[in-house]
């Protein structure tokens, strides 16, 4: 029997075995932006992150963790990033994780550690340590906990972000559950990780199998997200498991696969979250490539049409300017047949057989003007597809990065 999932209105308290906690140091201009989500007892650890060339500290700090496939915990702020500030930047990260695990009374070696916000300025460690033993009497699980957490970690993000699934299935003893939160509107594309993600669940896994799952799950989810093209310094995607519910001897497989799409689900309503909430966002745009001869060349394409600001202003605009998606199509660099491409605008045929369809353009403008407007080009020359998510670039996008500094 296939699995069956129950969405649950949580975030990373969902999973058996995990507590969270905010408070403000003054990192940022208002609001909590230090937060931790603590587990009971070591966990099986798994993580993806950012291919950018200068890594912040955390990512580095956290990478070794990860390699170890175990940890504990994950302490996350915003409002600094700590990036691109050499020994010392390293230097702070890890007395940040040795100033927690002196307040939790674990190994420092336990906890992973991320930060988010302006790249080159450096942690106040003083205000941060002197606020941090706060965490311990506030740490709880339920939906307020997780709401508290998801909002610490947010920098330009307008709401939180979270996900949260219970997962029965034949491959496992009990029922066992996935919870997640992200951070992420600007400074968004996909080459792993793509923002801030933090995942827990209570399955147990083996760390190889753990990283694997994760791995391809980000791959069809956060790794098909891109805002503006730019990839941070501080992203990370961290998955913990508490190991508390146990697979079906003899069904391993099963379980696995069982709880791939378990993750794959939660991952995927965080990424959709993620481009819904672009800076300046006034709509997700969901970008579907079909007909292409392999994955690779719909990823290339998908992702070419996302990133491009003619198209993306056009979405803002409403304006049902279909040559922009072609020519951010044919700009991908994968061989093409005009003739045989057709392209969908809010369901509403715009392009085929090698020129223009007859459309009403006041309604497809009226569909561009909905919260979600599909956009679904088949390329006409293969089995293979891939799906992106983005968002219109508004003039409010410009006005958040121009001022983002100072």
């Amino acid at each position: 029997m296939a699995a069956r999932f129950e969405r649950l209105e949580r975030g990373p308290t969902a999973a058996a075995g995990f507590q969270a906690a905010a408070v403000r140091c003054g990192l940022k201009s208002s609001g909590d932006d230090l937060a931790i989500i603590l587990a009971d007892q070591p966990c099986t650890a798994a993580g993806v992150f950012t291919t950018n060339q200068f890594k912040a500290s955390c990512v580095q700090y956290s990478a070794g963790i990860v390699n170890g496939g175990r940890a504990r915990a994950i302490l996350a702020n915003s409002g600094i990033a700590n990036a691109a500030n050499g020994a010392a930047g390293m230097a702070d990260t890890q007395e940040m994780a040795c100033a927690a695990a002196e307040v939790f009374q674990i190994d420092p070696g336990d906890i992973l550690v991320a930060s988010t916000g302006v790249i080159g300025r450096r942690l106040p460690l003083p205000s941060m340590k002197e606020q941090m033993p706060h965490l311990q009497p506030n740490l709880a699980s339920g939906f307020e906990a997780d709401q508290k957490m998801a909002r610490a970690i947010m920098t330009t993000d307008t709401v939180e972000k979270m996900a949260s699934v219970r997962c029965r299935s034949d491959g496992w003893q009990a029922p066992f559950h996935i919870g997640g939160t992200a951070k992420g509107s600007g400074m968004i594309a996909p080459k792993m990780a793509t923002m801030l993600a933090f995942i827990t669940t209570d399955a147990s896994l083996p760390a190889a199998i753990a990283q694997k799952c994760l791995r391809e799950a980000a791959d069809h989810t956060f790794n098909c997200v891109t805002v503006d093209g730019d990839t941070s310094t501080n992203d990370m995607v961290l998955l913990l498991s508490s190991r508390r519910v146990q697979w079906v001897e003899g069904r391993e497989q099963e379980a696995i696969a069982d709880f791939q799409a378990a993750l794959n689900a939660v991952c995927e309503e965080l990424a959709r979250k993620i481009a819904a909430d672009g800076e300046g966002a006034t709509k997700m745009i969901e970008v579907i490539v079909r007909g292409a001869s392999d994955e690779p060349s719909a990823r290339r394409i998908a992702r070419s049409i996302c990133e491009s600001p003619l198209v993306k202003t056009a979405f803002y605009g409403n304006d049902p300017n279909w040559g922009r998606i072609l020519m951010a199509a044919g700009k991908a660099g994968i061989p093409l047949n005009p003739d045989l491409v057709t392209l969908l605008i809010g369901g509403i045929m715009v392009f085929q057989n090698g020129a223009a369809a007859l459309f009403d353009p006041d309604q497809v403008s009226a569909r561009m003007r909905q919260p979600v407007v599909p956009v679904v080009i088949d390329m006409g020359s293969g089995g293979s597809e891939a799906r992106f998510w983005t968002c219109d670039m508004s003039v409010e996008y410009v006005h958040i990065n121009a001022d983002y500094h100072t």
